[in-house]
């Protein structure tokens, strides 16, 4: 594990996030707190609505109407992003942050050819194209477009850069996402669901990359996943989110090791294994909750086998050593 700084790069505290519906409001992110330092990885567990992607599309400010940040704080290099105008934050997003989209088809615009998707990034915010002159800018943007193309490992990126997105496979998909993040040589990038509908051998290919890029580039990563087997080769740090909120946080061969919350246990739990072949995969059994005014007890109970009485009360985050957190009730009795 790599010793890391003690100032954040990105800090979150107490955040928010809710969306008004007819039904009711829906607490999607319910006092969420992140921190990622300089040059590390940081995963991302949960079950599809567990508030992953909402999370950092909040830190990205990409949350519109109905959805709000109700409250929290969102740091990055010491800077309140909440307080900043939207042309302020644009300036940031993209240049100093950036994301790759779950699904690169329709993430990427259809009538725009690659080329001028990266371009457009360069244009906005790379400031080291040339002034005044624009066949000049434009020469060192394209040539800049090239360089990306290249360093996602696709070939010909001179030609492919003429290419639209339909005319390319869904592994080059998420390359081109990752090189347009990429182009302004980002110091955080969040990668939500990067694999998401592709077959085993391109999510190696793309995680690798990925994992190349960051030691080469040395920016942070977020990696927003629902696999565990990902987050336990490539990450840091690991965060376990349940129903809008974290459940568990630590280093990745910590938790996994010894996981302290009955739902990060149940998660390992569930993934194949070679060495259980013939057994049957335990599922976590039941539902993820309705999070419109969600009571106050803890939002795994009608899940969990280990439940007590107490657990009808609002439970917190409790520090546990060697930079662990765990929300359960029941931590002084947990065994590894």
């Amino acid at each position: 594990m790599t010793t890391m700084p003690a100032t954040p790069l990105l800090q979150v505290q107490g955040l928010r996030t809710v969306f008004e519906t007819r039904a009711g409001r829906v607490f999607a992110v319910d006092g969420v707190d992140v921190t990622v330092n300089p040059g590390e990885c940081l995963g991302v567990v949960g079950e599809s609505g567990s508030g992953k992607s909402v999370t950092f599309s909040s830190v990205m400010g990409l949350v519109r109407a109905p959805g709000r940040i109700a409250s929290g704080s969102i740091r990055f290099e010491g800077r309140d992003l909440r307080a900043l105008s939207p042309p302020d934050m644009r300036k940031i997003r993209g240049r100093d942050i950036a994301m790759t989209m779950q699904d690169a088809l329709t993430a990427l615009n259809p009538a725009l050819t690659v080329g001028e998707q990266i371009l457009e990034v360069l244009y906005a915010h790379d400031e080291t194209l040339p002034e005044g002159r624009i066949m000049a800018r434009r020469r060192a943007a394209r040539a800049k477009a090239v360089e990306m193309l290249e360093l996602v490992g696709i070939a010909s990126a001179g030609d492919r850069l003429q290419y639209y997105p339909h005319e390319f496979s869904g592994g080059m998909r998420q390359r081109i996402m990752i090189a347009i993040a990429l182009a302004c040589r980002p110091k955080l990038l969040i990668a939500d669901e990067p694999t998401t509908a592709l077959d085993v051998t391109i999510q190696a290919q793309v995680l690798e990359l990925i994992a190349d890029i960051r030691v080469r580039l040395g920016m942070s990563v977020v990696l927003i996943t629902h696999d565990l087997g990902v987050v336990s080769e490539y990450c840091d740090r690991v965060m376990v989110m349940y129903a809008g909120q974290v459940v568990e946080e630590g280093p990745t061969a910590s938790v996994i090791q010894n996981p302290q919350h009955p739902y990060t246990r149940g998660l390992l739990q569930s993934i194949p294994r070679l060495s259980l072949r013939g057994q049957k995969i335990k599922p976590i059994e039941g539902q993820v909750p309705d999070l419109i005014d969600l009571p106050p007890q803890c939002r795994f109970y009608s899940r969990c086998s280990e439940r007590l009485d107490a657990c009808m009360n609002r439970i917190d985050m409790r520090e546990l050593g060697d930079k662990r957190r765990a929300r359960c009730i029941r931590l002084p009795e947990v065994k590894a």
